[in-house]
């Protein structure tokens, strides 16, 4: 973890002890510890406090909440005196790896809450236009509010800065009640480019802060193999669509949101492309065409997270088949499948063998092209699994 920027003879006056079970896993390079680990009398919400373990250790400094199951985000291995001032260091070196990762688009993530050592902070940018959320006690605070929104303002120069409240995280970190809405500037739409292709963008509106991000790259990669008649399934404002338009004879769009489908309309519009979109559910969709003998050269699957919890795990690997099979058998042969999934709790072992059993069970062989992630604007810790979640892969039909 970054040392903070601030000076480090300081000491944090309110303190909470870990057990050997919390001082093992903060050993081990993750952040987090749960509640039933951690001893903690009278610290208030959101505060900044030192971490010792059970004899007294300083293990390093870190975030507070009074109401999650994740009772403390560490934010530094050394005592900070100035919580808002490296709040601010933090998000100009989150800049900083954008700026040397992040190509062909001005619309990526800023800031991934952990992954940039920022825990509970999501700044998404949108050409001029940035979307911020803030899910933790701690980056709710008003002094560490207005670093990041000072900070954002100095270092990106947006015209307007949007804010997307989740209110049920809210509720859970026992927040007062907060409507979306700008922060700063007077814009929150605007037209955004990702690989050549625009978008619009209102932060208003839409799933997560507006778009997904995540998948920036893998929509590049899927225009790369694209051919002939294509099918985007979950195609939201059509992001796979509209990338593949370019290379595919024909392409539909199929999502069970009326307001996604007229933005991918309005998205398909800007490009100068005609594209057909179906309002439906995927699953009865893709049975009907299969059923039907319906045929395509190229299929995405890009479905919501199946496994909220690991409770789900069993029935979302089972979506995850019936919906592979289903599209299996509708590529022809040298078809391309490019197939996702967000759930972290899949694994991607569990999901490239999901993928090979609704292969097995369609009497499809498939050669593998490519297996990729979340872009690289979405990094990835090692020592903290939970910031790799996005699966997606590239897969040729050879009979």
């Amino acid at each position: 973890m970054p040392k903070p920027t601030a000076d480090s003879s300081a000491q944090v006056e309110l303190s909470v002890k870990v057990s050997p079970k919390g001082s093992a896993r903060l050993k081990a390079g993750h952040p987090w510890v749960y509640r039933s680990d951690v001893i903690a009398d009278d610290v208030p919400p959101g505060a900044l406090v030192r971490v010792t373990d059970l004899r007294g250790k300083f293990l390093g400094s870190a975030l507070y909440s009074s109401s999650s199951q994740i009772a403390i985000r560490m934010i530094a291995s050394e005592p900070v005196a100035d919580l808002p001032a490296l709040i601010a260091g933090r998000i100009r070196a989150a800049i900083a790896y954008r700026q040397k990762f992040v190509a062909d688009s001005d619309a990526f993530r800023v800031v991934f809450s952990e992954a940039d050592f920022l825990p509970g902070l999501i700044v998404d940018r949108y050409n001029d236009v940035l979307s911020v959320q803030i899910l933790t006690q701690a980056m709710d605070a008003e002094g560490v509010r207005g670093a990041i929104v000072e900070t954002l303002v100095e270092e990106l120069k947006p015209a307007g800065i949007y804010e997307r409240v989740d209110s049920r995280i809210r509720e859970l970190e026992q927040l007062p009640a907060r409507a979306s809405g700008l922060v700063w500037g007077q814009k929150s739409s605007t037209v955004v480019s990702m690989n050549g292709v625009r978008f619009h963008h209102d932060g208003r509106e839409g799933q997560k802060t507006g778009s997904f991000l995540d998948q920036r790259e893998n929509y590049a990669a899927a225009a790369r193999y694209a051919h002939g008649e294509a099918l985007d399934v979950f195609c939201y404002q059509g992001g796979f669509a509209l990338h593949m338009a370019a290379k595919c004879s024909s392409v539909t769009g199929v999502d069970s949101s009326r307001p996604a489908l007229e933005m991918a309309d309005k998205n398909a519009a800007l490009n100068g492309r005609e594209l057909e979109w179906i309002e439906g559910n995927a699953f009865d969709l893709l049975k009907d065409y299969a059923f039907s003998g319906r045929q395509y050269d190229t299929i995405a699957l890009d479905p919501p997270a199946f496994a909220k919890t690991k409770r789900d795990l069993e029935k979302a690997l089972r979506g995850y088949k019936e919906l592979n099979l289903r599209a299996l058998k509708m590529l022809r042969p040298g078809g391309i499948l490019v197939t996702c999934s967000c759930s972290f709790h899949v694994s991607a072992q569990d999901f490239v063998e999901v993928v090979a059993d609704a292969a097995r069970d369609a009497h499809k062989s498939l050669r593998l092209l490519e297996k990729r992630g979340q872009a690289k604007d979405h990094p990835i810790l090692l020592n903290v699994p939970e910031t790799s979640y996005l699966k997606c892969l590239i897969a040729t039909v050879t009979s």
